[in-house]
Parts: C-alpha cells; structure tokens; sequence
C-alpha cells in the first residue's frame, strides 16, 4: 500500500515540476540596445517599456524557428493593438544581411534585432533554439519556452497577462461595432 502511494506521490510530483519548469521567476529583463536586421539602427530595450512583449532568440539557418515564423506574425497581427509585440533576436553570425533577407522574404511584421553575447547572457543563456520569453508589461520575464510553441499556447499566455486595460479597450470597441451594424462595402466608380 506504502509503495502505491509513493508512486502515486512520485508521479503528481513529478508532473508538477514539468508544468512549473516554464515559470520564469519574475525577473526583470535585462537592458540592452542592438542593431536592427533591417536598417542597423539601434533599437533599446526602453523602446518597449510598458508593452507585453514575446522575446524570441532565433537563427535564420534553424528549422524550428524558421517553423514558427507565421505563428508569430499572426500574433504580432492580432495582438498588437492591445499594448503586444514580438521581439526577435538572431543569433545568427555575421552582417545582417541574412537576417534582413528573411524578413523581406518572410514578410515578418515585428522587430527583429541583431543579439550578442550581452543580451543572452542578460536573459539567463540560451542552450538552445528557438528560446522565447514572455515578458509582461511590467518589464518582468514570466514564462520562457525552448523549443517550437504552438500557436494556441502561445497566444492563451499572452492574452492572460495583457493589461486589463487594453482588453476593456478591446471590448468597447467591439460593443461600438455591435450600435454601428455591419459594414457595407461601397464600390467606388
């Protein structure tokens, strides 16, 4: 009966641990200023105070990160006007010209900045890619995820910590829509 109940222990302990592995301990993320992949132009960390941001470090060469590009422009779409941003950071080696190159061919709609070995080791290393985190209007990380995300996991997380703010925002605007009745479309002659 003792050995039932200690595996039983074992294994709720043991899913636990795997549900909280994600859980960042809200630390703040780190300051940093880098180059943009597309202009060079220095991009700060202060430039995104207040927003939730998903930061993602990527590489151009790396299958996974190449796979979850569309997830995150559908994100960056959706998401932005409630105070939301996907920030990517590339690994990859070298001039931005390959990183820039991506962005034109995959039409990638949020910033995407070169990192270096500061603003990795800023957000606690990286072992591995794609690596993202979320961080919530407050500048604190939260949730970090290794691997390929799906886009429904990623897009529940995000929403559960937007500021209440932006959803009533949200919700006035689709009441607002609601008193207008649906949209005509004119044809222009």
């Amino acid at each position: 009966m003792n050995s039932i109940i200690t595996k039983k222990t074992f294994v709720v302990c043991a899913v636990l641990l795997l549900a909280l592995s994600s859980r960042v301990s809200a630390t703040p993320m780190p300051d940093f200023t880098l180059p943009s992949a597309v202009d060079g132009k220095d991009i700060s960390s202060d430039d995104f105070k207040g927003k939730v941001l998903l930061v993602t470090f990527f590489a151009t060469w790396c299958p996974p990160c190449r796979q979850e590009i569309p997830s995150l422009i559908r994100l960056q779409k959706d998401l932005s006007a409630k105070g939301f941003s996907v920030l990517g950071l590339s690994l990859d080696d070298g001039d931005a010209d390959v990183v820039n190159d991506l962005v034109e061919h995959d039409k990638i709609n949020y910033p995407v900045l070169m990192a270096d070995s500061e603003v990795v080791s800023g957000f606690g290393g990286v072992t591995g890619i794609p690596t993202s985190f979320l961080v919530g209007h407050d500048g604190k990380m939260i949730r970090s995820y290794a691997g390929y995300v799906s886009h429904e996991l990623l897009k529940q997380d995000i929403e559960e910590i937007i500021p209440p703010e932006a959803k009533k925002e949200k919700k006035a605007a689709a009441i607002e829509k609601d008193k207008k009745g649906p949209e005509t479309k004119r044809s222009v002659k």
